[in-house]
């Protein structure tokens, strides 16, 4: 597992604080960005449509946030993803235990799972793993 570039959408310091902690704990993975929310890291994938190193392998995506959620940002994305460069693996990672927003999640193809938050370091560790081992990385 190298050279993973993890992309986490989320407007919460304290979690984002933490997640990169623990990403950064992990071999292979190279990169670690943040956006506050869905349009930032919307306008970061137009910017770089075809730059497959810029573009994040993973992306763990807050369903709640100001401006565009995590729903209007897939609902973007479905829009913008033939034009992608690359595979990327999406996992919804929410504090809601609600089902309705978890069967929601599921009927969006592009999105690999939902997480609840928080997410510990050896999930992390597992997702990544599995995602090398199933050659989706």
């Amino acid at each position: 597992m190298n050279n993973i570039n993890v992309c986490i959408v989320d407007d919460d310091d304290i979690y984002q604080f933490t997640m990169k902690m623990a990403l950064e704990s992990l071999k292979g993975v190279e990169r670690i960005m943040f956006f506050n929310d869905g349009a930032e890291a919307l306008d970061f994938m137009l910017d770089n449509l075809n730059k497959e190193k810029e573009l994040p392998d993973v992306i763990f995506l807050d369903i709640d946030m100001p401006i565009m959620d995590g729903f209007q940002f897939m609902e973007e994305y479905i829009k913008i993803k033939p034009k992608v460069g690359k595979r990327i693996v999406i996992y919804m990672v929410s504090s809601s235990v609600d089902p309705a927003d978890i069967e929601r999640a599921k009927k969006i193809s592009e999105i690999s799972d939902y997480i609840i938050k928080p997410i510990q370091e050896g999930q992390l560790k597992s997702i990544l793993h599995e995602l090398k081992e199933n050659g989706q990385l």
